[in-house]
């Protein structure tokens, strides 16, 4: 934790202190440069496989920003005490269903998606309202290891950020490395060497050091900002909205595979930020929020939510818990979702910067993990639940086309061949249930 001589720094490391605007603006404004990359692209994949028009991609870009500002808003002030987790904590569009909604808009249509992303959202809230029932099938040694998995499986994103952006026309180029890599000294050296408030705003100076470079080296483009809108509000109801049965069964499951990232990522950030585990209220008030913005997100067509492992990350390096932080970073969304002109700006970071800044962060997450299961010590049966789940969930996600072979249902690769969370969760999640229990061991 950071030195501080101040009650309003000291303030800054529980959720409910008095905090300035002032000293919360830059806290928030690394949550937002590190999540923003991150809201706009699952929207941009879609709307490149489904042929939006420009103006429809806007759309779609425009109603991620503002709904996860809302879920953002909702995880900091639970609605009704029971809509929300009350946690620190940032939410954005999910990358998880984006081969699902991929595999159904070019078969059914957008329309097709909306109907069962509705579907999955509804059935989300259920299982967040149900979670205390099934909160025995998620002790700590299932919660640590899927912890770890994420931050597992985040590290290849930093590092495809750090050369380029995968697909990009100049991916693994040197330029890109160097960016990277000066972004990711300045965020290391700032937030392991300087001291108070400074300290913790390590990989905002690392993003704005970046940025300069990048633009001294020729590789920011800002001409999308002279080009965007001052202002536009949300579209509700853009298109029909169509219930398809295969559709509907697919999303189902990768809405519940997303909630269980949910439910582990909360869990990391209470571990990481307030030194406790998540309590069921928190987790099923989290998981509740999540699948109400995502019903509400078809009516909006654009992407549901989830929660954001680099933010995660940021929290376990700094500590900053305090709502205020949070709330800024939810109302710097919502100005990007309707003000275009700024979502423009936010979207000029080049890719390098963003990894640079944030792979440091996902290593963070991936050590939670092992904090958390491992607190109370690792018997043989831990080792053994923990060694298969990393196996297989790692082992299939890097073996491309595993489980798209004859006699799959193409669903089972789109869910669980492509997530190493999915498949981790539920190996996790049944071994627990199989093998034999034995003691702790003391040390």
């Amino acid at each position: 934790m950071a030195d501080v001589s101040t009650p309003e720094e000291d303030a800054l490391f529980t959720p409910r202190g008095h905090v300035s605007p002032v000293t919360a603006i830059p806290l928030a404004l690394q949550h937002v440069l590190a999540a923003f990359a991150a809201i706009v692209t699952p929207a941009i994949i879609v709307a490149s496989v489904c042929g939006f028009s420009a103006a429809e991609e806007a759309r779609i870009i425009q109603a991620a920003l503002v709904l996860s500002a809302v879920d953002t808003l909702l995880q900091q002030f639970p609605l009704f005490g029971r809509i929300g987790s009350g946690l620190p904590i940032v939410m954005g569009a999910s990358f998880t269903f984006v081969p699902a909604f991929q595999a159904i808009g070019v078969e059914m249509g957008f329309e097709a998606v909306l109907g069962a992303q509705l579907v999955g959202g509804l059935l989300v809230v259920v299982f967040g309202l149900a979670f205390r029932r099934l909160r025995f099938l998620f002790p700590p040694v299932v919660m640590g290891t899927v912890i770890f998995v994420i931050g597992l499986s985040l590290c290849p994103v930093a590092v495809k950020s750090m050369a380029g952006g995968q697909g990009s026309a100049g991916f693994g180029d040197l330029s890109n490395w160097i960016v990277a890599i000066a972004t990711f000294v300045v965020t290391f050296a700032v937030g392991n060497y300087a001291r108070g408030t400074l300290k913790l705003g390590g990989i905002l100076l690392g993003i704005l050091s970046g940025f300069v470079i990048a633009a001294l080296m020729g590789m920011v483009d800002l001409s999308g900002v002279g080009t965007a809108a001052w202002f536009a509000l949300p579209t509700i109801l853009p298109y029909k909205i169509v219930f398809d049965p295969a559709a509907c069964a697919m999303i189902g499951v990768v809405s519940i595979v997303n909630v269980v990232q949910v439910m582990g990522e909360l869990s990391a950030v209470s571990s990481a930020g307030l030194d406790r585990e998540a309590t069921d209220a928190e987790l099923s008030g989290g998981m509740v929020a999540t699948g109400a913005v995502g019903a509400v997100a078809a009516l909006f067509g654009t992407i549901p939510t989830v929660t954001y492992g680099q933010n995660v990350g940021i929290i376990a390096e700094n500590k900053v818990v305090n709502r205020v932080v949070f709330t800024i970073a939810a109302l710097v969304l919502l100005a990007g979702g309707l003000l275009p002109k700024f979502a423009a700006l936010l979207t000029s970071i080049p890719q390098p910067v963003i990894g640079g800044a944030t792979i440091g962060v996902f290593a963070t997450i991936g050590m939670n993990g092992v904090v958390m299961f491992a607190r109370e010590g690792l018997s043989g049966r831990d080792c053994t639940l923990m060694g298969l789940a990393v196996a297989f969930g790692v082992g299939i996600e890097q073996s491309v086309g595993a489980l798209a072979g004859a006699g799959f249902p193409a669903w089972v690769n789109t869910v669980f061949g492509t997530s190493s969370i999915a498949v981790a969760t539920v190996v996790a999640v049944i071994l627990n249930l199989v093998l034999p229990r034995e003691e702790k061991a003391s040390e």
